[in-house]
């Protein structure tokens, strides 16, 4: 029980960071490109509470696998809609890999202060325990980043391949979004998805944080 509250303090901050700034990504891009609906529902906002779907926040902590409640994105008012709902998908994922990034950074500046301090109280409080959140930031943005890259309906990188197919094969792959959901929760509980995207993961982890 020790180990799973000190496992939800950990991982909390950066989670609830990662996906409220992935939804407001969606949503921003979006209201810059004409469509107000996000804004209008009240998600156009950085505050968590905006953004959770608890289901898929529990999901996190007990399979390693999560979501937010998509940010309401309607095509209609874009001038382009297939190509401006490629930049409103490109944007999640996008921002959690600039996410990642930004968290490396700052992890590997946190990891300097502890020659400084070895055995402080500020160590022992802070300086750690802020270094496991910025180490597992990496990892869940990393996460959220490749696994809403893959091309399957309703995840980001369908509608990314959405605004690249022809108009015909679009709409054909767009009719299997039905299906999608089915296809992940498979992929996941027969361990497909992560030894597929897993060892993809591991390498950008390592590779940010060497």
């Amino acid at each position: 029980m020790t180990n799973f509250i000190t496992e939800f303090i950990i991982l909390a901050p950066p989670l609830l960071l990662a996906l409220t700034f992935h939804e407001f990504a969606h949503g921003y891009v979006a209201y810059a490109l004409g469509d107000p609906t996000a804004k209008m529902a009240g998600r156009l906002t950085l505050n968590p509470l905006k953004h959770l779907d608890p289901l898929g926040t529990i999901a996190f902590f007990l399979i390693k696998f999560g979501w937010a409640k998509p940010v309401p994105v309607y095509g209609s008012y874009f001038k382009n809609p297939r190509k401006d709902m490629l930049w409103v998908a490109l944007a999640g994922p996008m921002t959690n890999l600039a996410l990642a990034v930004i968290s490396a950074v700052v992890a590997k500046l946190v990891l300097l202060l502890y020659p400084i301090f070895p055995s402080s109280a500020l160590t022992q409080g802070i300086i750690i325990p802020l270094f496991a959140m910025l180490r597992a930031s990496v990892w869940i943005n990393l996460v959220l980043c490749i696994f809403n890259f893959l091309p399957i309906p309703p995840l980001d990188g369908s509608r990314i391949l959405m605004g690249l197919l022809p108009d015909k094969m679009a709409y054909t792959y767009a009719s299997y979004e039905k299906y999608g959901f089915i296809i992940i929760m498979l992929l996941v509980f027969t361990n497909i998805l992560p030894r597929l995207i897993g060892p993809v993961i591991q390498f950008a982890n390592n590779l940010l944080l060497s």
